[in-house]
């Protein structure tokens, strides 16, 4: 089977640096790499991402890209950025804080390129690939990390994580895990059974080390419904039933046989009790903490909120104790994507990053693996973005960015695969 695939034409009479399908390449080349550092580094994900933008864009058509600026998938994007350079107008934050906040809606304005870039290249599945053999090399790590801890590329890493955070590690293994669920299907359903075998032992794999290495609780609370999401989309009722069954008889046995997972479970309660008797600042007795107050700003200006930058100074207003108190804990980010972007920009924003979710989970409609990478990049988003805000983070607005904007852009090469003024059509096995 074969796909049609736009991509410059190449002329022998240009030099190389003029050559469009050079430039092409070489983007495609960043742009693993961005995929291969994401689980490892933040600074080499700005560079690689700097130098993606700069080699990506000699091969655009200027005339096409802005007409494919008008799409909703690259507006909603480019309109959140906006929206926070327009906020800076009605903030009361100093200017370095308002310039600042800027920032984390920078990256979305990569979609666009992304999208466009990779409607007429055929090496998307490229990238796809590099994560995920990323993350496999970052889970053999972390095992060896956990018994060794001295190997951890950090000082004062944390048990079982080699590099940045158990946040962020955890939900590079859960999107691996989860996502991996459908070609393993796919995989059984062909009669490939060796291949299906290796999938489904790298899933669990990730699984594992969840289990009994370090999990955060984002992750274990959104992870089973990305599963269920799974099921109900892509297998029988049948199925279903007995899978289900399964999965709740496995979960049990992992929760006895793991103490790490156990202790991850218990501190839900142990860290609310802790809260309301206390006022301590444990991890949920924080979130608690940051949602009523952002809720109560939210209130104040509801249609276009405090502007940009704004919520550390609305935090600093509201304390009422000692730092070492959680009502009198100061922050920028109510860890949570709706209420962040409610409380600087009120219901004008939140209409906008609703807009940008609903865009992208309608683009991933279909089947496909593809589309359910895409599909399942979106959904853990906008799950976990229930307890943080990951479209800001760097790392997971990243894993966004890349997963949205890379099969974004191969889907829409399979929907419309038309040439475009000044390319050819190449055919890729």
């Amino acid at each position: 089977m074969s796909v049609g695939v736009a991509t410059p034409s190449a002329s022998p009479v240009l030099p190389l640096w003029r050559d469009p399908l050079a430039w092409a390449r070489t983007a495609d080349i960043f742009a693993v790499l961005i995929a291969l550092s994401l689980p490892w580094s933040t600074s080499l994900v700005a560079i690689f991402a700097v130098v993606w933008l700069i080699t990506a864009v000699p091969a655009l058509d200027p005339r096409s890209f802005v007409a494919s600026l008008k799409r909703p998938i690259c507006a909603a994007p480019i309109a959140l950025f906006v929206l926070a350079l327009a906020g800076t107008l009605w903030s009361d934050a100093p200017w370095a804080a308002r310039l600042y906040a800027i920032s984390p809606t920078a990256k979305l304005l990569v979609l666009p390129v992304l999208f466009y870039h990779y409607e007429r290249s055929a090496r998307g599945m490229w990238v796809f690939a590099a994560f995920l053999l990323s993350c496999i090399l970052l889970m053999a790590m972390s095992w060896v990390v956990a018994f060794h801890p001295t190997l951890a590329l950090k000082a004062g890493a944390e048990y079982g994580v080699p590099v940045k955070n158990y946040i962020d590690q955890s939900q590079e293994f859960a999107l691996c895990a989860v996502t991996l669920a459908y070609p393993i299907v796919t995989q059984l359903r062909a009669k490939k059974m060796l291949l299906a075998v290796l999938l489904f032992a790298v899933s669990v794999s990730f699984v594992a080390n969840m289990v009994f290495v370090i999990v955060s609780r984002t992750a274990l609370v959104t992870m089973p419904i990305m599963l269920v999401i799974f099921a109900l989309l892509h297998l029988k009722w049948r199925t279903n039933v007995i899978i289900f069954c399964a999965v709740v008889a496995l979960a049990m046995l992992a929760w006895a046989a793991s103490p790490k997972l156990q202790w991850t479970t218990e501190t839900f309660r142990r860290d609310y009790d802790i809260y309301m008797e206390r006022d301590e600042p444990t991890s949920i007795g924080l979130r608690l903490e940051f949602w009523r107050k952002s809720l109560r700003f939210f209130a104040e200006s509801p249609i276009a909120g405090h502007g940009t930058g704004s919520t550390r100074g609305l935090f600093e207003q509201a304390a009422t104790g000692p730092e070492v108190l959680a009502s009198g804990q100061v922050i920028g980010n109510p860890h949570n994507q709706t209420l962040n972007v409610a409380v600087q920009w009120g219901i004008i924003g939140i209409a906008v990053l609703y807009a940008i979710w609903w865009f992208h989970l309608l683009l991933f409609r279909g089947e496909g693996l593809v589309a359910w990478i895409g599909f399942m990049v979106v959904t853990q988003n906008i799950l976990t973005s229930l307890f943080n805000s990951h479209i800001f983070d760097f790392h997971e607005g990243w894993m966004y960015t890349i997963g949205v904007g890379v099969a974004g852009g191969m889907l829409q090469n399979k929907r419309s695969p038309m040439a475009i003024a000044g390319q050819e059509n190449s055919v890729k096995p």
